[in-house]
């Protein structure tokens, strides 16, 4: 198979995974290219994300390493066939390389959870608050700098829309509610879109309310993205340096407990909407 020189989040991810297997097996990579009857750079390639594997090689690659995760090795090798063209591709040349990770990230999610302090998550945002946001980017962006991220954010959209959508849970803070970017029509029917997008059976909105005893949330937008099996989970960190994806088993820990808290802190759904019609009744 040909090897590539851009390879996506999700090749990466598919040799990082295999690397981790290699170590703990305790197999350096020249061990473990003797061991299979493979080149030591072929290793160094594959697990690098660099070059394709089969799901039949994922498997030789698994029992070399004596792991016997089933349900981990099934979701390694199906990763193996993620490789034709996304949508996302068509963005390549025109958007930074984090925004096009995150939308094959979300695609090939099993179930996202979302919490954000000053902002409304991007999967519910309208086009109008949307573009009001991009157009107050610093150092500001050119109109069809505007139009490429705001296509490729509602494209986004799409996978709470398809045959079978993403379960998809939001916790926003009030003060993102309160923001009002774009003006108030912009402000008001970006909530009632809220509302509306809260209604859906895969759809979970939750708002923590100023004055909420306990609460201390990160003023980091966080993307907690769950994989098949919870071993490739991955949490997204909006920065300002562009999108940074985190995967360490620590690292989930920490964010799953920081979403946890986050939940914990926010109203029930139905609570939560009747607060978001009071904040839209009052812009």
């Amino acid at each position: 198979m040909p090897a590539s020189t851009n390879p996506t989040l999700r090749q990466r991810r598919l040799g990082t995974e295999l690397r981790r297997l290699r170590e703990h097996a305790g197999l350096t990579s020249s061990a473990a290219a003797e061991l299979i009857g493979v080149k030591q750079a072929q290793i160094s390639s594959i697990e690098s994300g660099r070059y394709a594997v089969s799901a039949d090689r994922v498997r030789t690659f698994a029992r070399a390493y004596q792991c016997g995760d089933e349900k981990l090795i099934d979701a390694l090798a199906e990763m193996t066939g993620g490789r034709t063209r996304g949508w996302w591709d068509e963005y390549r040349e025109h958007l930074p390389v984090g925004l096009i990770d995150l939308a094959e990230l979300e695609h090939y999610a099993t179930a996202l959870r979302v919490a954000l302090v000053i902002h409304i998550p991007a999967l519910l945002q309208t086009t109008d608050h949307a573009r009001a946001l991009f157009r107050g980017v610093f150092p500001p962006l050119q109109q069809y700098e505007v139009e490429h991220r705001l296509t490729h954010r509602m494209k986004r959209q799409g996978i709470l829309h398809r045959e079978e959508p993403t379960p998809y849970t939001a916790t926003i803070h009030e003060a993102a509610l309160r923001m009002g970017y774009g003006g108030r029509d912009v402000a008001v029917a970006q909530l009632r879109h809220i509302l509306d997008m809260s209604e859906l059976p895969h759809v979970t909105v939750q708002v923590v309310p100023f004055g909420k005893e306990g609460f201390h949330g990160t003023g980091q937008g966080v993307d907690y993205v769950a994989g098949a099996v919870r071993k490739l989970d991955t949490v997204q960190l909006d920065a300002h340096h562009g999108c940074e994806f985190l995967d360490g088993e620590a690292q989930l820990g920490k964010y799953r407990a920081v979403i946890d808290h986050m939940e914990a802190s926010a109203l029930d759904p139905e609570d939560s909407r009747d607060l978001i019609r009071r904040i839209a009744r009052d812009l």
